[in-house]
């Protein structure tokens, strides 16, 4: 794996804070749940979402040391900032946004609208 450069890296940095919004714990604990696998596209790997797959792949990244990320973690650190961006314009349901889809989707992606 080749290191992240470090001006793509600050380019993204401060976007990606603001947009995964969960602890890594959080992230993890979310994951587990039905919910959160009830979302999603199921065209991954054993039937498990983009999102989702997105998730555990967050949880990685946000363990791992600034100056240990890679270029294909920046890579995806710049997707992430794209969904949440893009997702959370859409605003959500009127009603019930703690339990919707929308609202479980963008957890999966690392970012709790409500919280």
């Amino acid at each position: 794996m080749t290191k992240a450069d470090p001006k793509d890296l600050d380019e993204v940095w401060d976007d990606w804070r603001a947009a995964v919004t969960m602890t890594p714990k959080q992230l993890e604990d979310w994951l587990e749940t039905d919910e959160s696998k009830s979302v999603g596209d199921t065209g991954g790997e054993g039937g498990e979402s983009t999102g989702h797959a997105s998730g555990r792949r967050i949880v990685t990244i946000l363990r791992t040391n600034k100056g240990d990320l890679t270029e294909d973690d920046v890579a995806h650190m710049k997707k992430v900032v794209g969904y949440v961006h893009r997702h959370a314009e859409q605003g959500g349901p009127e009603r019930d946004k703690e339990h919707s889809r929308w609202r479980y989707s963008l957890m999966n992606w690392g970012n709790d609208p409500l919280g």
